[in-house]
């Protein structure tokens, strides 16, 4: 990857594509179909969001689709959504936008009245130097992101440009490709974060460290953890509870969940996972798995948590990316609804 400062100068340009037919439910069974005019409006009565919802609901746009205007147009007109994050559109991480695409994702943004939860970044997706390389390091979801360690400062120059450009004040990041045993490289990985944090706090920004499988931050106890040794106030936990069941969490909510410092929560992604017999893991829809969502979202709003509840959604059982996103938002809205919350 190149990284070039022209990427945040600003341009213009246009797209429009039109949205496609939700899918039924029918699909979680294999059988894709056409829903029926009843069913769409239905969907389309389930899919009104009101302004008085407890947290910012939101969906990262690539789980709809690269298309960045469809993107926007179904989270905005068929969802109801206020709020999107931002991962990577047109084929492209959100980091390696070029300026035109960037005055024209806004240019999109505005046209949808949507406003941006966070930089969804691969900020320190990258391998530790000197550090050995793990069993897990053959498969890993990179979404178009291509970046070394030496350029991680560089990345972090660059989502903070970002952030200013689409008006949010929060970044997301990881804390390295996982290790076999981190222990020896723990002391640095944490000062590295703190320095990023310390870089975004002269910006007004928050550093949200993900808990993903694939990273040496993974689970609730992790998670934990790494609050703890991390104490910069602006340095908070995109809570995944999907990724904790992943990574091997057998209950990610509410045992993962409690041990976490509550208001150090900044975001949350909202997905759904199984775990097989063999140790392995399969994407499931929102509401089907081992996260209790409704349980989760309850007491997100009790302990006090108003910002993004954003689907994340991995699963395409579907047949789509975008199909499957719609299944998981009716069922995520459902999941709301049982937790008694006006979303």
């Amino acid at each position: 990857m190149k990284l070039s400062r022209r990427h945040f100068l600003y341009g213009t340009g246009s797209i429009a594509v039109s949205a496609t037919m939700p899918l039924s439910l029918d699909a979680l069974a294999g059988r894709e179909r056409l829903v029926t005019p009843t069913e769409q409006a239905i969907f389309k009565e389930s899919g009104s969001v009101a302004t008085n919802c407890s947290f910012r609901l939101s969906v990262i746009n690539d789980e709809i689709s690269q298309d960045f205007e469809h993107s926007c147009q179904v989270a905005s007109q068929e969802f109801r959504l206020n709020w999107i994050e931002l991962r990577g559109m047109w084929n492209k991480n959100l980091i390696d936008l070029n300026a035109q695409e960037i005055a024209e994702s806004r240019r999109i943004l505005e046209k949808y009245n949507l406003r941006v939860t966070d930089i969804a970044s691969p900020l320190f997706k990258v391998d530790w130097p000197g550090a050995p390389l793990s069993k897990a390091a053959e498969h890993r979801d990179q979404f178009h992101a291509d970046t070394e360690f030496k350029q991680q400062d560089e990345v972090l120059e660059r989502c903070i440009k970002l952030a200013k450009a689409y008006g949010t004040d929060r970044i997301r990041c990881f804390d390295f490709w996982r290790l076999e045993d981190p222990k020896p490289y723990r002391a640095a990985m944490d000062q590295k974060l703190r320095e990023a944090a310390m870089t975004c706090r002269k910006h007004g920004l928050i550093l949200l460290l993900e808990n993903e499988m694939s990273c040496n931050t993974a689970t609730g106890p992790e998670a934990a953890r790494a609050l703890s040794a991390i104490t910069n106030s602006n340095f908070m936990l995109n809570w995944d509870p999907g990724n904790a069941g992943a990574a091997g969490e057998t209950k990610p909510y509410p045992n993962g969940y409690d041990l976490l410092p509550k208001k150090r929560i900044g975001h949350c992604h909202a997905k759904n996972v199984e775990r097989k017999p063999d140790g392995k893991f399969t994407w499931e829809p929102v509401g089907i798995g081992l996260v209790d969502w409704p349980g989760q979202l309850h007491a997100l709003a009790a302990d006090g948590y108003t910002k993004a509840v954003s689907l994340e959604t991995h699963w395409r059982g579907a047949g789509s990316p975008e199909a499957s996103t719609r299944i998981s938002m009716q069922q995520l809205k459902a999941a709301l609804q049982k937790a008694g919350l006006s979303c």
